[in-house]
């Protein structure tokens, strides 16, 4: 897998820009609606805070992660491909069918060729993927101002363990933690000279998910996330680790604050000259001038 780095990087950030575009609008259904409240927001924050610390005082946390990943991703990413994605095709037995085939055949070749970058690649789908089903289910149950704050908390806690010097270890050795027998790692995702975690791709799928009421937005949320984390990633020049939930937080903050400014601007009042050139042709279109 000895591909250079800028080539490995741009295939993450790509994988981690099409979670952002991916995920449907999250359906009404009676029983999340039932489930639904703000306390479901603390998940992404907690999701990052409390397996690092785990990792760091429970040994045996890294091995777990890794065998419940190797259980839960393959059938979360049928689920995302069945039915979390964005598609035309309604959900049916035919496209379930075909979801469990293409989830099959990127574990075959994640497992089979778990030494190359096709394996790598295939493992790194199969994660992305199943990220999108939980975010799916979490916007399902969580108010979506509630949940942007969420991502905004995780990529703060996410800084936080880079510059205190406490993801380092937790993140070395749940990179290091591999099944047995060759099967795919998937609780974190190698390609080529560059790794990315679970998390990172985790909330790029909330923000897609949070966003999939706007069509346009959510792609606009994909392309602002891989250029900010383009340039975001230009800082691997100096350092050898980076929170790669910051792009998506600020992508995130980047389009509030668009439209907060369209929205004051559409609010705005009209100057005094515009108010009564207005009134004059209102006047106007009532009172039409005589032949």
């Amino acid at each position: 897998m000895a591909l250079p780095f800028v080539p490995s990087d741009a295939g993450l950030l790509a994988l981690q820009a099409a979670v952002v575009a991916a995920p449907r609008q999250a359906p009404r259904i009676a029983l999340f609606e039932r489930l639904r409240g703000p306390a479901w927001a603390i998940v992404p924050v907690a999701s990052i805070v409390v397996v690092v610390f785990a990792i760091r005082f429970l040994s045996d946390t890294a091995t777990a992660l890794t065998y419940l990943a190797l259980v839960a991703v393959p059938p979360l990413a049928a689920a995302a491909l069945a039915w979390g994605i964005r598609s035309r095709f309604p959900v049916s037995r035919e496209r379930v069918a075909a979801s469990i085939a293409i989830t099959a055949l990127l574990f075959a070749v994640a497992w089979i060729w778990h030494k190359s970058l096709a394996g790598g690649a295939a493992a790194a789908i199969l994660s992305a993927l199943s990220c999108v089903t939980l975010a799916v289910l979490l916007a399902a149950v969580a108010p979506p101002g509630w949940l942007k704050l969420g991502i905004i908390a995780m990529a703060v806690a996410d800084i936080w363990l880079v510059v205190s010097d406490l993801l380092q270890s937790p993140n070395a050795a749940l990179v290091a933690a591999r099944p047995p027998g060759g099967l795919p790692q998937l609780q974190s995702e190698l390609f080529g000279t560059v790794s990315m975690g679970y998390g990172d791709l985790f909330v790029a799928a909330l923000l897609g998910a949070v966003l999939a009421r706007d069509r346009r937005m959510q792609v606009q949320a994909a392309v602002l996330t891989f250029a900010l984390a383009a340039v975001f990633d230009l800082l691997f020049l100096t350092v050898s680790e980076l929170p790669a939930t910051v792009p998506v937080a600020v992508a995130l903050i980047v389009l509030e604050i668009r439209d907060r400014i369209r929205l004051r601007a559409s609010l705005a009042p009209l100057p005094v000259s515009d108010e009564r050139s207005a009134r004059s042709a209102a006047t106007t279109a009532q009172h039409p001038a005589g032949p």
